[in-house]
């Protein structure tokens, strides 16, 4: 079975078993995450979502992304910003597809 779904205002396109990294949600790792605004099962479209649908995935861990370097300047007026950012996310593992 495979389903696109919405979290952290992106779509994911999942399947049973895969391992995706989202923006990062308030659960524990370990415990167990239930998405309901599923777009797409099996080829069946919602209008907007699917009725009675809904995805669960496990959550591995958090973590932070690699460093990106955010430069800004202005030429010929000395001014230099140099700032990094580190996005952090949440691991999931997708465990089932429902489809009532």
């Amino acid at each position: 079975m495979k389903a696109i779904f919405v979290t952290g205002g992106k779509q994911y396109y999942v399947q049973e078993g895969d391992v995706i990294y989202v923006e990062k949600l308030d659960k524990e790792a370990g415990s167990d995450v239930e998405f309901t605004d599923v777009l797409m099962v099996d080829g069946k479209v919602g209008e907007p979502t699917v009725k009675g649908a809904k995805v669960v995935a496990t959550v591995e861990k958090h973590g932070k992304q690699k460093k990106i370097i955010v430069f800004k300047y202005k030429p010929k007026k000395k001014y230099r910003l140099k700032q990094g950012h580190r996005q952090p996310y949440t691991k999931l593992t997708i465990k089932k597809i429902e489809v009532k």
